[in-house]
């Protein structure tokens, strides 16, 4: 089974070109990989949330909305399975959720357990975290989901003896990273022996607000240590041999 990370730019707020940039990975990943996988959040971007339900409930989608259909639509005209982390909506609740789409339909629906997602000392009921961290199994493969904080807080309920994707959204700064790179391996290394770590590029809406850039990246994480990565600040797409 072949994985494509796609450490690929997404705007806040900005869904049609998030899906845009969606589609050009897909095109270039079609027939080189199995699964297409983006970051947490990036259908709406990460900070797209302003932590008030009547507004964000317009931004989140459900399982079944026109904009979760056309993703399924491309898994079928490109010819590549998709998954990806999304602002998810069910009946009067938010959730960070990540999907993994086959073959034009919703394969498995992974809700975040860690509240990290949110700014949790002024939300309400609406916002809420998953239960299940369920594992499911493709082509013939058992593939385990934690989202970002997940794996921080809760590294026990993800162990597995398959393939663990990682998703996060983390605007590290380059030294930063230096250090963080090998923590994360170990982290990840309490779960799984493998993991797949996809972190999203974004970029400042102005020029005073660096909290919104992140460097991007992509790793295949394998017995604590990276095998695979990408370069920082690069929309590419690492292909790993799971």
């Amino acid at each position: 089974m072949k994985i494509g990370l796609a450490s690929y730019r997404f705007i806040n707020h900005q869904v049609a070109y998030n899906l845009s940039q969606i589609k050009k990975a897909m095109r270039l990943a079609s027939g080189k990989v199995d699964l297409l996988c983006f970051g947490e959040s990036f259908l709406q971007g990460f900070d797209a949330l302003h932590w008030n339900y009547d507004h964000d409930k317009e931004i989140a989608i459900t399982q079944t909305s026109a904009i979760m259909r056309k993703l399924c639509e491309a898994t079928l005209r490109y010819q590549v399975d998709l998954a990806l982390g999304y602002i998810e909506k069910s009946q009067d609740r938010l959730y960070s959720s990540y999907a993994v789409i086959e073959r034009g339909r919703l394969l498995h629906n992974y809700r975040r357990i860690s509240r990290g997602w949110k700014e949790f000392r002024i939300t309400d009921d609406h916002y809420q975290e998953g239960t299940a961290t369920t594992a499911f199994w493709y082509h013939g493969q058992k593939l385990q989901i934690a989202l970002c904080g997940d794996l921080w807080d809760f590294p026990e309920r993800f162990k597995t003896d398959g393939l663990l994707i990682w998703p996060v959204y983390v605007n590290f700064s380059l030294d930063e990273w230096k250090t963080y790179e090998q923590e994360y391996a170990q982290q990840a290394s309490l779960a799984a022996s493998k993991t797949v770590l996809i972190n999203s590029i974004a970029m400042p809406v102005t020029t005073s607000s660096p909290a919104s850039i992140s460097h991007g990246g992509a790793f295949y994480f394998v017995g604590g240590a990276t095998l695979q990565k990408l370069p920082y600040d690069e929309e590419r797409i690492l292909i790993v041999d799971a």
